[in-house]
Order: structure tokens, then C-alpha cells, then sequence
């Protein structure tokens, strides 16, 4: 698909080659040259990758979407969608609060957000088919159907395609990477048969830390500059050995993303779309001086300066014993572990929502919160498999919530969106979304059209050149938009 089919309102129905569709063998064994030995890609090396697939210079779509990940799932019960006439072996131990929305309630673990819930779409009707982490998390973020396991993603994220897609659109190369992950959900998504060149640029480490910095940013060493230059200026001599090689138009590509990677190595100005110690004391303080308050930071930072989506997982520490939400029994004592996460999430979220629209950039960025399924609404007890943040000593019975698919919560804010409400509801257990449903594609069609993109009529080739929908069934959902 080329820049004149890709509109900023939708795009042409006609079938997308993937990136590699029309590559030559000597591109894949460049390709896959550029993969050996790299556990973690540099920016240099990352843009080279997307420009050895063909990638034309990006540009902005106007529009960021910032993807805040629970990783196992949170307890829709013990948050958005409280159940207070429920029997105890459901509702649980947590009070109930309003909310800024007459007659809506969480539970009293997060009033910061009941607060602002004005600001806010809670979506209380989600649901999907895959019971699994794995492919729960493909199911909600690529749409794949397939309800097992697997080792590795069939389809690409969201995230990919629309980095991809959006990276078609004709204009002047940009200093920051259009997909950026902040400690990012990648443990089972990817960019499936789009390419690791449509990976995220993953920022790691705990922002938190008072000596945290991101690698290959900002130098300012006039002799490494130097140095860099130099190599820019050798590579460019060798490449005119063989003009051979270039015939769609790689090295032209590769010119304009060795320049973006200068760029973001050298330009002050990137640097500082990363540099959390230009926010104020008070700015910091507000999200939070810990590796969640700082990430969402650096989220909205650089949803500020132009990048189109960005992606950041709250786990580790801050979770508690297991660094994520899977509050099974033998992992954590459910409610101790929200208890221990509550205050930390409650700060960071609210100061990401509150920050979007004083800021007037609620039109241009919309976040959104979620996991790949909720719990489940009975509660049950196991022995605890070891003693930590959240969780008794091993041995001890502790309460659980397992994996649910059938009905749980996501947030959503900014966007533009008709915030301010409550859409659909589970039944009077939690148990089933039972007024407007909505699945995986309608989730995935939502975060599309914000982007410009009319999921329902681009199809991208996958490795045997069979045109896939990016959406196979799916709109988005009209109380947001």
C-alpha cells in the first residue's frame, strides 16, 4: 500500500503487501544478517532493519494512543465493577465509593479515579474466548481466534500494524520512532510476519531510579559524534560499490533512517522528549516517584512530542511477590496484593488522565487501560506457593481470583471520546457481559479508528501473500467515538 491510499480518515480497501512481499533473497539474507546475535536492537540498527524492508519515512498520523497493560488481568469485582449484593464468596472485602458519575461506583481501592471518572469510559462489558495468558493477550491485541497457547503470535498487534501502516504515509522523516515501548507487553505479542523492523524501540529500567537513563539518546560527546558520522560517511561509500542492490528503493530508504538515527543520537530536542528531569518537582510527584508514576510520565512525554503509539506494562515489583496481576491463590492473597498495588496504580492513572486534559491534548491522545481477560468473580482458596509482598508464608490458604474471560473491565480515556459514562454491564455476579457485549475486534476497531485507520477495509499480505484483514470481525464501538 502506498502513501496515496492511505488517508488520514481511512484507508484504500485494496489488499497491503506486507513489508517483505516483493523482496529479493539477498534483502531476507540481508534482513536476517541485520537479527544475528542482537537480543535487544539499537535505534541504528532497528531503523535500518525497517528501511532494508522498504519502509518509507514516516510520519505522524496527529493522533497517539498510549496502551497501559495489566499483565495476568485485574479483578473487575475489586475495582470498576463492584458487586456489594453479592454473596461473600464473590464481592469480596472492599467497600464501595461514588464515583463523579451519579450512580456509578468502584470499589474504595481507587478514588483518585472515582474522582475524575468524568473523565473516563468504563467499559464493563468486555469479553474474548482464550482462557491462556498467551493467547488471551493475542486474542485482545491481534485478534487471533485461536483459543491455545502458542509459542509465538500467528497475527501481528495492533501495535505493529498500525506502526506499520501509518509509517506508509508520505512526508519528512521524523527524529523519534513512531512505536515506542516503555517497559512494553511483549512477552507474547510481536509483529508476527510484519518483520521485527515493526517492533517497538523498547525503553527499559525502572524511570523511577534517580540514575536512569535511556542508552544511545542525547550524545553529547562531540568526538563520539564524530565517530558516528565517520561510520555514516563509510557505510554510504560502500553501498555505492554495488547500486545494484537497490532495486525498490532500499539504500534510498536506508539514507533517510541512518538520518533519523543520527538524529535521535544528536538532536537535543529528542532527548529532551525523554528527559522526565525537565518535568517540575510538582509534575513528578503527582504520578508518582516510582517505576509506574514515571513510565506514565514518559508516556504522555512523548505522546506530546508526536509518537503515535506507545505501549507500557505495570508488572514487577510494584505488583507484588509474582511482579504481576495473575493474583491465582498460590501466587498472591488476592485482595492483600491489590491492597499492596492499589495506591501506586490509583496516583499513576488518574495523573495521566488529569494531565491529558489540562494539558488540551485530550483530543490527540487517548489512553487506554487493560489486561488481557479479568478474574474470576468466585472467589477461590489454595495454598500459597511462598511468602512475599501480597502473598503468606508458603503453605498457608489464601483467597484467589483465576483467570475470567467472559465479562471484565477496560478503561479508556482522552481520544476525543464521549467520556463521562458507563457502557454495558455484566450480570449480577460479574460473572457475564450481558449488555453491549464487546470482543476483541470491536477493541481492536476502536484503537484503529483513532489513528485514522478504517480497520474494516485494509487487508495486509502474511508470509504466503494471502491478504489478512487486520480486523476479521469487529467495529468500533459508537458510545466511545
Amino acid at each position: 500500500m502506498n502513501a496515496k491510499n492511505l488517508g488520514t480518515a481511512n484507508l484504500h480497501s485494496a489488499p497491503c503487501p506486507g513489508p517483505m512481499a516483493n523482496s529479493s533473497l539477498e534483502r531476507r539474507a540481508f534482513l536476517k544478517f541485520g537479527l544475528v546475535g542482537a537480543a535487544g536492537l539499537t535505534l541504528p540498527g532497528l531503523l535500518r532493519m525497517r528501511a532494508m524492508a522498504g519502509e518509507k519515512a514516516a510520519s505522524r498520523s496527529g493522533k497517539s494512543i498510549i496502551l497501559v497493560w495489566q499483565p495476568g488481568g485485574c479483578s473487575h469485582i475489586d475495582t470498576y465493577d463492584p458487586k456489594p449484593l453479592a454473596s461473600s464468596d464473590y464481592r469480596g472485602p472492599f467497600g464501595q465509593i461514588s464515583t463523579k458519575l451519579s450512580g456509578v461506583q468502584f470499589t474504595d481501592l481507587i478514588p483518585r479515579q472515582a474522582a475524575i471518572a468524568d473523565k473516563m469510559v468504563v467499559l464493563r462489558s468486555m469479553y474474548q474466548h482464550a482462557p491462556g495468558h498467551p493467547a488471551g493477550s493475542m486474542q485482545l491485541l491481534s485478534g487471533d481466534p485461536d483459543t491455545r497457547d502458542k509459542p509465538s503470535p500467528k497475527y501481528p498487534d495492533w501495535m505493529s500494524v498500525g506502526h506499520y501502516l501509518l509509517s506508509q504515509r508520505s512526508g519528512a522523516p521524523k527524529a523519534l520512532p513512531g512505536y515506542i515501548g516503555i517497559n512494553p507487553p511483549t512477552e507474547y505479542n510481536g509483529p508476527a510476519y510484519l518483520g521485527d523492523a515493526y517492533s517497538p524501540f523498547s525503553i527499559t529500567g525502572d524511570p523511577g531510579d534517580p540514575n536512569f537513563v535511556v542508552p544511545n539518546i542525547g550524545l553529547t560527546d562531540q568526538g563520539e559524534i564524530g565517530r558516528m558520522q565517520r561510520k555514516v560517511g563509510l557505510r554510504k561509500r560502500i553501498d555505492t560499490l554495488d547500486r545494484a542492490f537497490d532495486r525498490v528503493g532500499e539504500l534510498g530508504a536506508l539514507d533517510q533512517f541512518e538520518s533519523q538515527a543520527l538524529s535521535l543520537l544528536t538532536n537535543p530536542e529528542t532527548k529532551r522528549a525523554f528527559d522526565l528531569s525537565l518535568e517540575d518537582d510538582a509534575t513528578r510527584d503527582r504520578y508518582g516517584r516510582n517505576a509506574w508514576g514515571q513510565q506514565l510520565l514518559m508516556a504522555r512525554r512523548l505522546a506530546e512530542a508526536g509518537v503515535d503509539i506507545i505501549t507500557t506494562s505495570l508488572n514487577g515489583k510494584l505488583c507484588g511477590r509474582v511482579h504481576n496481576w495473575d493474583d491465582h491463590a498460590v501466587n498472591h492473597n488476592v485482595f492483600e496484593a491489590l491492597k499492596f498495588r492499589a495506591a501506586v496504580y490509583d496516583q499513576a492513572v488518574t495523573a495521566l488522565i488529569e494531565d491529558i486534559y489540562q494539558r488540551g491534548l485530550d483530543k490527540q491522545i487517548l489512553v487506554c487501560i487493560t489486561g488481557e481477560f479479568g478474574r474470576t468473580p468466585k472467589i477461590s482458596y489454595e495454598p500459597s506457593t511462598g511468602e512475599g509482598d501480597g502473598s503468606a508464608p508458603a503453605g498457608t490458604k489464601q483467597p484467589g481470583r483465576d483467570h475470567w474471560v467472559r465479562g471484565f473491565t477496560n478503561i479508556w480515556a482522552g481520544g476525543g471520546m464521549r467520556v463521562g459514562q458507563v457502557v454495558g454491564a455484566t450480570d449480577k455476579l460479574g460473572e457475564d457481559a450481558v449488555e453491549r457485549r464487546c470482543g476483541p475486534g470491536d477493541f481492536l476497531a476502536t484503537l484503529y479508528h483513532h489513528l485514522g485507520i478504517d480497520s474494516s477495509k485494509v487487508f495486509i499480505q502474511d508470509f504466503n501473500g494471502r491478504p489478512t484483514p487486520i480486523v476479521d470481525q469487529g467495529k468500533p464501538i459508537s458510545e466511545l467515538i
